[in-house]
């Protein structure tokens, strides 16, 4: 597992930029009525998306949300007084204060399903009711485009996705949200090349493949030898749902 306080200072570097962020929030605020007042970024990370929803939507109040200091630090930087450190199983907000709550590349980092579960309780119960939910689901299978990097990686020991799009909609149902809607956006500048998914690997990008052990280094061994070792294959495609409160 990364450790994302390491990760903060090149974080947007790595993950597509400013490309990936106008997509992402362009996708969000698509499932999020214009007429929200009041928006809550859990998983805000570095801030990038969530100074994207609050430029987009000026007249609403945008507060961002993240566990980890040092990316909280650069949200901070990039939204003075609108982010908090805080745990996203349990947000540091009286229930039913925002009109919408996003979750963005959040749930598939968490420990198991009950995590899972407790992240979407939260966001419910902080929502108001008629209030919008929406967050990114199979956000691992998304990497998948088909490539020779995929062929290589599809024999790799798999864990169990925490995002699956059928448990998420389970666990939002149990507390009262109902699906209200889906969108699409492009990962740019996150189609991976053989010597970076190299580099990706021995830095503790995959989790079942711990770095340093023999395993881990054949497959370092297949990816360097595909061809075009820096030529980034297709962008991966994310997914959002979206589902309403009831009341």
């Amino acid at each position: 597992m990364l450790d994302y306080d390491k990760e903060a200072g090149a974080y947007d570097e790595t993950r597509g930029g400013e490309a990936r962020a106008a997509a992402a929030a362009a996708a969000v605020l698509g499932l999020v009525p214009p007429t929200a007042g009041r928006l809550l970024d859990v998983g805000c990370g570095t801030g990038i998306v969530t100074r994207r929803l609050a430029a987009a939507r000026p007249a609403a109040r945008v507060t961002g949300v993240d566990l980890t200091p040092g990316m909280a630090r650069m949200a901070a930087a990039r939204l003075p007084g609108a982010i908090a450190l805080a745990d996203s199983r349990a947000l540091p907000f009286p229930d039913a204060t925002f009109d919408a709550v996003s979750s963005v590349w959040l749930l598939h980092l968490l420990d198991g399903p009950q995590d899972v579960r407790a992240v979407v309780a939260e966001c419910a119960r902080v929502l108001r009711p008629g209030g919008v939910y929406v967050t990114t689901v199979d956000k691992g299978a998304s990497h998948n485009v088909g490539s020779d990097i995929d062929a290589v990686l599809a024999e790799r020991p798999r864990s169990a996705p925490r995002d699956p799009a059928g448990l998420v909609t389970r666990y939002a149902a149990a507390q009262g949200l109902l699906p209200a809607g889906r969108a699409r956006f492009q990962g740019h500048g996150q189609g991976r090349s053989p010597r970076r998914t190299v580099a990706d690997l021995r830095r503790g990008w995959f989790v079942t493949l711990p770095p340093g052990e023999p395993l881990a280094e054949r497959f370092a061994d297949r990816l360097a030898r595909l061809p075009d070792q820096d030529r980034p294959r297709p962008d991966p495609v994310f997914h959002l749902r979206s589902f309403r409160k009831a009341g």
